[in-house]
C-alpha cells in the first residue's frame, strides 16, 4: 500500500476514534454528497468508563444503558459493561476483569442494572457494531444521609486525553475527587494542573499519576494542595494513553453530585437547563490561554434572552478562576447561560452550581458549558414524574424532534416535535411512552434551524430535600464523516 493512502487512513482512523471506528459500509449505503465528499458512517465501537458511585453504605446506585436506532448499521453488535480490575489485578487476564454488570443485547430498549452500598467498583464498558452508534449509559445514585446526601446522576464519560473541570473546590465544607478511569490494556500516565482565584497552584504529588490499564483512581483534591479554595478549576492532562475523569463534589450542607468536564475551550458557551426554582446560581470561569477574556452574560428564557441586572459582564483573568454569584437569576423560570466576547474572543471554560431548597434542606447540582446538539442527543434513566428536559436555541429558531424509547420493562415508543424559539430555552411536555413500565430514554433530533442545546433533570424528594441532578446532552457522536479515498497508482510511476 503506497504512502499517501496509509497517510489517510491513519487521519480517518484518528477522527473516527472521537467515539469509536467508523464502520465500512458497502458501496450504495452510505449517507454522501457529491462526488469526492465525505461519507457519513455510523461509528463501529464506542467505549465508555462509570467511576465508582459511592463510598456511602447507604447509596443505591442504578445504571440504564441505552443505544437508539441507527440506519446502516448491519445486523451484529454487543454492548456490556464490566467492573474495572483491582489494583493487584492481572492486567494479561483473558478472562477480564470480572462479570457482565449490564449488557445490552437490541438496540431501541434500555436495560438497567441496579448496585447497592459502598462496594460498587468502577465500570468500563464497551459497544460494538449496531450497538455502539449513540450509546449511553446512565449512573443515577441516591444517597440518603450523610456527606453528599441527595442525588448523584452521571452520563458515563468517553475516554479521552483532556478534561478542563471548573466549579471544583477544596474548602472545609467539600470533599472532591477527581476520578481518573482507565479501560485500556496499557498504564496511562496523568498530570492534574490547579488554578485557583491567584493563579496556578503548586503541587509536588500531581505530576506523573499512573492509572494501571483496566483500574480506576479517585484522587482526593485536597491531598494535591494546602489551599482552601471555593471555586477551583481542575485540567486533567493525559500524557500517555488515555482516561476517563469526572469529579465527584461532595457537601457536608449542600448534599453533592458529579461535575462533569466543560465543553472544550471556546470564545462563546452555552450553560443549559438551570431549573427555573433554583435558589442560588453561581457562575465558575477560567481562560486558559495568557490573555484575559471579557464575556457579556445572558440567561436565554421562555421569552427571549435577558441580561441580568448588576451582572452584565464578566472579566476573566487569564490562568485565574473567577466566579460570581447571580443569586436566583433564573426568577421563576427555566433558563439557560449564554456566554458571548465583548470584544476579541478569548477561549474560556465554565460550569455553574446550582442549589435548589432553603436552609438546612438545600442540594446542589452542576451545570458545565455544553456542546450543541448536532445530530442527535440522548438521555436514559428518565421516570413519568420528575423529570424535565430543558432545550436551548440560542440564535436561531429551532425544529426539533423528540422520542421517547419503550421503557426498560415495557411500552411503546412515541415521538412529538417541538419549536425552541430563537434566544429561548423551553421546558417541553415530555412524550411519555404507551404503557410506560420502568424508565425510559429520550432522543433529541433538530430537523431544521441553527444550534441547539440541551440538559436534563432529575428529580427524587428525599423528605424535605430537593433531591436532583442535571446532565448537559451533547451530540452522541454516533455517526463520523470519512473522506471517499481510492489508491493512485500512478505514483509508482513518479
Amino acid at each position: 500500500m503506497k504512502r499517501t493512502t496509509v497517510s489517510l487512513i491513519a487521519g480517518v482512523a484518528a477522527l473516527a476514534a472521537l467515539t469509536g471506528f467508523a464502520s465500512v459500509s458497502a458501496p450504495g449505503t452510505e449517507d454522501a454528497g457529491p462526488s469526492g465528499a465525505a461519507a457519513t458512517l455510523p461509528v463501529e465501537r464506542t467505549s465508555l468508563v462509570c467511576p465508582a458511585p459511592s463510598t456511602s453504605d447507604l447509596a443505591e446506585t442504578v445504571y440504564t444503558a441505552f443505544t437508539p436506532a441507527t440506519e446502516g448499521t448491519g445486523d451484529g453488535g454487543t454492548a456490556e459493561l464490566l467492573p474495572a480490575a483491582e489494583e493487584s489485578a492481572d492486567p494479561d487476564a483473558e478472562d477480564g476483569p470480572g462479570t457482565s454488570v449490564l449488557e445490552q443485547k437490541e438496540p431501541g430498549t434500555p436495560v438497567a442494572a441496579e448496585e447497592s452500598g459502598a462496594e460498587a467498583p468502577a465500570l468500563t464498558g464497551t459497544a460494538e457494531g449496531r450497538l455502539a452508534p449513540g450509546w449511553t449509559v446512565q449512573q443515577t445514585t441516591e444517597v440518603t444521609a450523610g456527606t453528599g446526601r441527595g442525588l448523584q446522576g452521571l452520563v458515563c464519560v468517553t475516554p479521552d486525553t483532556d478534561f478542563w473541570f471548573p466549579a471544583a473546590s477544596t474548602s472545609a465544607d467539600r470533599t472532591d475527587y477527581v476520578h481518573l478511569t482507565n479501560p485500556d490494556d496499557s498504564a496511562a500516565v496523568v498530570d492534574i494542573e490547579l488554578y485557583g482565584k491567584d493563579g496556578a497552584l503548586t503541587s509536588e504529588v500531581a505530576s506523573d499519576i499512573t492509572v494501571k490499564p483496566r483500574t480506576s483512581e479517585p484522587v482526593l483534591l485536597s491531598t494535591l494542595t494546602d489551599a482552601e479554595e471555593s471555586d477551583l478549576t481542575v485540567r486533567v492532562n493525559v500524557r500517555s494513553g488515555r482516561v476517563g475523569a469526572a469529579v465527584q463534589a461532595l457537601d457536608d450542607k449542600l448534599g453533592g453530585d458529579w461535575l462533569t468536564a466543560s465543553a472544550d475551550p471556546a470564545g462563546s458557551l452555552v450553560l443549559p437547563g438551570i431549573p427555573e426554582d433554583a435558589a442560588q446560581v453561581r457562575l465558575i470561569a477560567f481562560s486558559p490561554g495568557d490573555t484575559d477574556a471579557d464575556l457579556k452574560l445572558r440567561l436565554a428564557g421562555p421569552s427571549g434572552l435577558i441580561t441580568p441586572v448588576g451582572n452584565e459582564t464578566l472579566h476573566v483573568k487569564a490562568g485565574m478562576t473567577t466566579s460570581v454569584d447571580l443569586a436566583d437569576v433564573t426568577k421563576g423560570e427555566p433558563g439557560s447561560l449564554v456566554l458571548t466576547p465583548t470584544g476579541g474572543s478569548v477561549p474560556v471554560v465554565a460550569a455553574v452550581q446550582v442549589i435548589r431548597g432553603e436552609g438546612d434542606d438545600r442540594e446542589s447540582a452542576f451545570i458545565p458549558a455544553s456542546r450543541p446538539v448536532d445530530t442527535r442527543a440522548t438521555a436514559v434513566a428518565n421516570t413519568e414524574k420528575g423529570t424535565t428536559l430543558s432545550l436551548t436555541a440560542p440564535t436561531t429558531t429551532t425544529e426539533v424532534k423528540v422520542t421517547a424509547s419503550a421503557g426498560t420493562e415495557g411500552g411503546e415508543p412515541v415521538s412529538e416535535s417541538y419549536t425552541i424559539k430563537s434566544g429561548t430555552t423551553q421546558n417541553i411536555e415530555l412524550p411519555v411512552p404507551e404503557g410506560l413500565k420502568g424508565t425510559y430514554a429520550l432522543t433529541v433530533e433538530p430537523t431544521s434551524g441553527g444550534p441547539l442545546y440541551a440538559a436534563r433533570t432529575l428529580e427524587s424528594a428525599q423528605d424535605d430535600v430537593p433531591a436532583f441532578t442535571t446532565q448537559v446532552l451533547p451530540d452522541d457522536r454516533g455517526r463520523v464523516s470519512v473522506p471517499e479515498a481510492a489508491q493512485d497508482l500512478s505514483v509508482l510511476q513518479q
